[in-house]
């Protein structure tokens, strides 16, 4: 989200929603309730298990990391709640079905930080962080942390699958390219000269 995601990136308006509550992750809320279609007389559509929504988190990251990681995710009322328990650091969440590209993604524990630090517009601290974001990424701003939807100076971009590395140091980005249209097939700076520039190194 920090990259986002490390950042969401990373860091992407799916990564803000994902994370808003994140304060709540260990508190257990009760499943979303099933969501109706909106075409008439079509039966509700079902919502997803726990072990769906596991399974979603786990693709974010490498199978090593997924299998041992924390597993939250976003309840109907906006609070998060555990799905299971890790044991190696990282924290994964599963798609958000609100967003138009898959967007699940899995975090250590610095970039966890530089998320809330970002969510709650603070200084992320100097603590180099790890985010992936293995099955794809929603859409975002490339210059604004911010913004919701695109606009003809927001620089909007696509993105796919790719991991994100936060919090490093000014110089680290300083090797990369910070084109506020970038080429998104190779590594390059997210919300580059912000508090929260981040690198976007795509894997596919």
């Amino acid at each position: 989200m920090d990259i986002r995601p490390a950042v969401r990136t990373l860091m992407l308006a799916a990564a803000a929603a994902a994370t808003c509550a994140l304060s709540h992750a260990d508190t257990p809320k009760p499943a979303p309730a099933a969501a109706a279609t909106t075409t008439a007389g079509a039966a509700p559509a079902a919502a997803p298990t726990d072990a769906d929504l596991i399974k979603s988190a786990m693709s974010a990251a490498p199978r090593a990391i997924g299998k041992g990681a924390t597993i939250i995710a976003m309840t109907a009322d906006g609070k998060m709640r555990t799905l299971r328990k890790g044991t190696n650091g990282y924290t994964c969440m599963p798609d958000n079905p609100t967003t138009p590209g898959p967007d699940p993604m899995c975090m250590d524990a610095n970039a966890m930080e530089w998320v809330h630090a970002w969510m709650d517009h603070k200084a992320p601290p100097a603590k180099v962080g790890l985010m992936y974001m293995l099955a794809g990424g929603t859409d975002a701003s490339n210059t604004d942390p911010y913004a919701d939807k695109p606009t003809a100076q927001n620089h909007w971009i696509s993105t796919g699958p790719h991991v994100m590395i936060v919090g490093a140091e000014p110089s680290f980005y300083d090797q990369y390219p910070k084109a506020v249209d970038p080429d998104t097939r190779v590594p390059y700076v997210m919300w580059a000269g912000t508090p929260y520039q981040h690198l976007m190194a795509p894997v596919k």
